[in-house]
């Protein structure tokens, strides 16, 4: 750009532009919008764009600049629109900003700013936006933020903000949207919100605000108010009961998690699309009213004190709802069979509770269907193979009920098409592998403990997601072996298979090398340790106690206690010396070579294991020296 240019508006937001600003910029005195949002652009930004004293627009958010915001900033006298957010700049303080007087709509995010609130920011008087969300801001918020009666949109949360909030963000009669969240506030509900008619967002998250929510709060901003968010805090009830409908009309979030709120669940407006209000200590039934709401997309009660049956009108909101969580309460009786033709539903999770009955087969009109998790209940059925038709279900979670029989084929042609976690664990199914899982390419986890399949592990499931699957749990079944060997296990990401407590027989399967923990203890199995276990770089874990190993520990044994915490060997028949190989760096937390028929010396290279707290060499023919112990 040359010295001279007309130029007075340059804007190349959201393109593919990247590389760093040229200096020459500084150039473009005539300069009045400069916008580069949303661009590629890195590196430090020119000091040079501080000559650019007629700007009034400038734009550089959502780039990944580096360095510190540049000093000549301070020059940009006419600037009235400044965005720098979601970059990468360097930590700094805001005390140029007070200079800019002329500024209306201030974005900071996300800029590592640091250090308290300016007081010269009380000189820009005509502000409508300040953002400084995200950053490290000290100290409390200043009494004289009150002043800024022209404010719409205030932004200060998640920063490092504490005290109480000051009474005077009460003059602040056109604010509209208000984020004060994650920080460190403290003291009650804030009141210098009674008589604000005008907000559509308010978010108070995570800032430590405790006691009751007062009376006068449900008469604020009742016509304007769709978004509110109090998560995250120590609130116990509302001061006044409303036994009818939450006084806000055009509610459309409302999110009250995390708190310790008691008493019945506050029912919110007609308009309401999304109901959060897990993680309190709420009792008492779902009330029926509930499924008037039509707009109701999530609805989230988990980990409350919520107790008797499911109305059978949630089985009709499937048709509106997407989300259905009424996880760890008391629920009781069987689940509503009513979901209907046209279900929308992609959640259900209904886990930790006390249901009975059977798994409604009106849950096959969810297509959108993505995780069902049923755990932990009484629910008494066989499996429900025919869910294997739903086309988008990932996740599907049965343990601890009371399922049982043979685990069978779907009917349909279509067997679950897109599993990725299934978990059938601590029930009572029995009979051979299941064989639904034989086409199966996209598993990640796997668990099919403590129930009571039998046999052989058949060929065809050695070819099953064999690049996806990272966790394999078939502990506590019946499962004599595999019905084809293999040299290494064929998961090539399994990180930990659980085999442990069956009856298994032959030599010890070898894991691939990502595996972290490897237990096999509890069955049948012979031969020696192979080196091969050595080469397993990310092993932590080893137990291959109460089996029928023998031969001497492989010395590599000793090396792997740079990476493994757990070596447990126990009640075995391997023979021979320990090896002296713990080396320095040894991070071994649990040695358990009892019950065995190890010979020689404790290894003094277990004095390298500065982290050990468990040796166990208990009936084993080991020559102590009492005096070298």
């Amino acid at each position: 750009f040359q010295s001279g240019s007309q130029i007075e508006l340059l804007v190349l937001a959201v393109t593919n532009f990247s590389g760093q600003l040229p200096g020459s910029l500084g150039n473009l005195k005539s300069l009045k919008v400069f916008d580069v949002a949303g661009c590629y652009f890195s590196g430090v930004i020119p000091s040079s764009l501080g000559n650019l004293t007629k700007l009034n627009y400038l734009n550089l958010s959502q780039n990944t600049f580096s360095g510190k915001i540049p000093s000549t900033f301070v020059n940009l006298l006419q600037v009235s629109y400044l965005r720098l957010s979601f970059n990468n700049f360097s930590s700094g303080t805001i005390d140029w900003l007070g200079n800019l007087t002329n500024l209306n709509y201030v974005d900071l995010q996300d800029t590592n700013s640091y250090g308290n609130i300016p007081s010269s920011l009380r000189n820009l008087t005509q502000l409508t936006i300040l953002a400084l969300r995200g950053n490290k801001l000290t100290g409390q918020i200043p009494s004289w933020i009150g002043n800024h009666t022209q404010l719409i949109s205030l932004y200060l949360g998640d920063n490092k903000l504490h005290g109480p909030i000051p009474e005077s963000i009460y003059r602040l009669q056109n604010l509209e949207e208000l984020d004060l969240g994650d920080s460190f506030f403290s003291g009650e509900f804030p009141s210098f919100l009674r008589d604000q008619n005008h907000l559509e967002i308010l978010e108070l998250a995570d800032d430590k605000l405790e006691g009751h929510i007062p009376k006068w709060f449900m008469n604020m901003s009742t016509i304007t108010l769709e978004f509110l968010c109090l998560t995250g805090n120590l609130l116990t009830g509302f001061e006044q009961s409303f036994d009818v409908v939450l006084p806000w009309k055009n509610l459309r979030s409302l999110q009250l998690y995390s708190n310790k709120l008691q008493g019945s669940l506050p029912i919110p407006p007609p308009t309401i699309f999304e109901y959060k209000v897990w993680n309190n200590k709420l009792t008492g039934e779902i009330p029926k009213v509930i499924c008037d709401l039509t707009s109701l997309a999530f609805l989230e009660l988990s980990n409350n004190n919520l107790s008797g049956k499911l109305p059978p009108c949630l089985g009709y909101k499937s048709r509106t709802a997407s989300v259905l969580n009424l996880r760890n309460n008391s629920f009781s009786g069987d689940i509503p069979d009513t979901f209907t033709s046209g279900c929308s539903l992609s959640v259900v999770d209904f886990s930790q509770n006390k249901l009975e009955g059977k798994i409604p087969k009106s849950l096959a009109n969810c297509t959108e269907l993505e995780i069902l998790n049923l755990e932990q209940n009484n629910i008494n059925d066989v499996f429900p193979s025919w869910l294997g038709a739903l086309p988008h279900l990932r996740v599907l979670i049965l343990r601890s009920n009371g399922l049982h029989g043979v685990i069978g084929k779907p009917k349909t042609n279509v067997e679950f098409p897109r599993l990725q976690i299934v978990d059938l664990s601590n029930n009572s199914f029995k009979g051979e592998f299941p064989s639904f899982l034989r086409d199966q390419n996209h598993l990640e986890l796997l668990e099919l403990a403590d129930n009571k399949l039998d046999g052989h592990i058949p060929k065809w499931f050695m070819n099953m997601s064999t690049v996806t699957l990272e966790a394999l749990s078939l502990a506590g079944n019946l499962q004599t072996g595999f019905e084809q060997f293999f040299d290494v296990l064929p998961w090539k990401n399994l990180r930990s298979p659980e085999l442990y407590s069956n009856k298994l027989q032959g030599s010890l399967p070898i894991p691939p090398p990502a595996i972290f923990e490897y237990k096999v203890w509890n069955n049948k199995l012979t031969g020696e340790i192979p080196n091969v276990i050595c080469d397993l770089t990310s092993l932590s874990v080893l137990e291959l106690s109460n089996n029928n190993l023998s031969g001497k520990l492989p010395p590599c044994l000793g090396n792997k206690s740079r990476t493994a915490s757990v070596l447990n060997l126990r009640n075995n028949s391997f023979s021979g010396d320990i090896p002296e190989t713990f080396t320095s760096g040894c991070s071994l937390s649990v040695v358990d070579f009892s019950q065995n028929k190890l010979e020689g010396k404790i290894p003094k290279s277990l004095a390298n294991c500065t982290e050990l707290e468990i040796l166990n060499l208990e009936q084993n023919n080991i020559n102590v020296v009492v005096n070298s112990i």
